[in-house]
């Protein structure tokens, strides 16, 4: 995980990267679930925008996931795919573009992010082929109806018992149908190692990154009916009843400088960072990071003309026979 790998690292802060991509996200998709201690719940309708905005930046890289799951369908391809926790839709809009013959269902339990769903839906003409489904998961799965592809990104570790939610996936699946999951990959990078003589100490990243990993085992551990499982995504895969058919990894480079839309939703992760205490421990990171967040400072994130965006993203993929 990264500051910035999806919205879950973002709130917990975690999207996103994150607690990346909004799906999205950083995570842009989330099913929007609340847990019981108040460091892991999600305002998935205050986190709106910013995992439209990740979604969007890493709408080249979801593009490719899904131009590649569409090659392993049997024709004639897809009629009806299910995007689970589809948040602001960014996604789902996709999957119905890649996807033309097919009805997309975008599956969510937040109100709010289904209806920027169906206003983007409207906007982009896709009205009658992106529709929107509330539902608590994984109680609802066996309501959503059959799929020729269902799409997971960052949502299935939302689940307390990840292999009975791929199981119930599985039941949803036509034969020949493909399940696709977005699940790990590179963490994203966006500063030098180095960040210059008085920006603290380098590897400022790599330490948030172990502070979200703490975070991220912590929050696992709190979901309702949470079972530890070893993530290798292709041997949950077949547990659940299908066949693996491939794993991937999607690459995302904005070299710098980052362009405007990046480095404010990069401002937007560290602010939340900084706001959930995740830099606690070190007096110099926090310094840091407020200089960072410095809309006037030059060497702050709006600012410095290193700011990149580099991440990889991960689609494990499996097949009903």
């Amino acid at each position: 995980m990264s500051p910035h790998d999806d919205a879950h690292a973002a709130a917990a802060t975690p999207t996103a990267t994150a607690p990346t991509t909004g799906n999205g996200h950083t995570h842009g998709h989330s099913q929007g679930h609340t847990h019981g201690n108040d460091s892991f719940d999600f305002d998935w309708g205050v986190l709106s925008t910013q995992l439209e905005q990740e979604a969007e930046i890493r709408g080249p890289l979801y593009r490719q996931a899904a131009e590649w799951i569409s090659g392993l369908l049997p024709a004639p391809g897809a009629r009806r795919v299910l995007d689970i926790g589809s948040g602001p839709g960014v996604v789902s809009a996709l999957l119905a573009d890649v996807f033309p013959a097919a009805e997309v269902v975008a599956v969510d339990s937040t109100p709010e992010l289904l209806e920027r769903t169906a206003a983007r839906a409207e906007l982009l003409g896709l009205k009658g082929r992106v529709s929107t489904r509330l539902a608590e998961l994984p109680d609802a799965v066996d309501t959503l109806g059959e799929a020729d592809v269902i799409w997971a990104g960052n949502s299935l570790h939302h689940l307390g018992d990840q292999l009975a939610a791929l199981e119930g996936f599985a039941r949803r699946l036509r034969p020949g149908g493909v399940l696709a999951l977005l699940e790990g990959g590179l963490s994203a990078r966006h500063l030098p190692r180095d960040l210059g003589t008085g920006m603290g100490r380098p590897g400022l990243e790599v330490r948030f990154e172990a502070r979200l990993a703490e975070w991220f085992g912590a929050m696992r551990s709190e979901l309702p009916g949470a079972v530890r499982e070893t993530e290798d995504w292709p041997a949950l895969l077949t547990a659940a009843g299908l066949e693996p058919s491939g794993t991937r990894s999607f690459l995302l480079d904005i070299p710098a400088p980052a362009p405007l839309l990046v480095r404010e939703q990069l401002v937007r992760t560290f602010t939340r960072l900084r706001d959930k205490n995740l830099a606690e421990g070190s007096a110099d990171d926090r310094e840091v990071l407020d200089r960072l967040l410095d809309p006037e400072d030059p060497r702050g994130l709006l600012k410095r003309p290193d700011v990149f965006l580099l991440e990889a993203r991960t689609v494990h993929t499996a097949r009903k026979v």
